[in-house]
């Protein structure tokens, strides 16, 4: 029996383990929309059995990121613009709610001045400095991982783990999409959003006003580039 538990362990973290690479790939770009493979090329890339590659592909796939067909085998999703469209307005109700319950007093939210708090703050601005940095100098790679674990963080300091897990897969999902798109741009150097800092002080002053302002000024911001990127796309596929 002990042997039958760690057996289950061991493939349940190898699942995940390639799981979270894959999503890596897909996220920057290197698998790319469209693009078809089926779980003994995964499982020979990374030198493992086809049972936990199965499994971690039917998660990817559940999460909206893979394609399954049971004749092909899998590819990647590819996002719409008005894909897009309905992330953007599913994000936005999301956090419109959370600075809602914080405004209300309705969350798990703790005081600023609990120790573990201010910490788990000042962790939330490193991360956000760093996603900052990393989109005023154009690489979407590492603003990706700053930016996932930045709003992760954050979304956890409001106490509902259900609500940190929705809001987290949805951003994976916007992310992946955006990254479809981004494609088209050789220079992305100030083109990216770095308001990651003025949305930690908004939300540690609670001034959710001024949060919901710079939350509303980031979605425009970024589905005004996606849409002027997939009218640019548009041509190309046609041709």
């Amino acid at each position: 029996m002990p042997t039958s538990g760690t057996g289950a362990v061991t493939r349940s973290t190898l699942r995940q383990q390639i799981a979270d690479a894959l999503r890596d790939e897909v996220l920057a770009g290197r698998l790319q929309a469209g693009q078809e493979f089926t779980v003994k090329e995964i499982a020979d890339q990374y030198g493992v059995s086809a049972t936990p590659v199965r499994e971690a592909l039917v998660d990817l796939s559940a999460q909206g990121l893979l394609e399954a067909d049971q004749h092909r085998g899998f590819s990647v999703h590819e996002y719409s613009v008005e894909d897009y469209r309905g992330m953007i307005e599913a994000r936005s109700l999301v956090t419109d709610g959370m600075f809602q319950a914080l405004d209300s007093g309705h969350l798990g939210y703790r005081n600023l001045d609990d120790p573990r708090t201010a910490a788990a703050v000042s962790g939330v601005r490193r991360r956000g400095e760093e996603a900052q940095r990393a989109a005023n100098a154009g690489d979407v790679t590492v603003l990706i991982g700053y930016d996932l674990r930045f709003w992760r963080e954050l979304s956890a300091l409001f106490g509902n783990p259900y609500l940190a897990d929705f809001l987290h897969r949805l951003r994976v999902q916007t992310w992946v999409c955006t990254v479809q798109h981004l494609r088209a741009l050789t220079d992305l150097r100030g083109r990216l959003w770095a308001g990651h800092g003025e949305l930690v002080d908004a939300l540690a002053q609670r001034d959710i006003e001024t949060a919901r302002t710079i939350v509303a000024a980031y979605n425009t911001h970024s589905l005004a580039l996606i849409e002027r990127l997939g009218r640019t796309d548009r041509p190309d596929r046609s041709g």
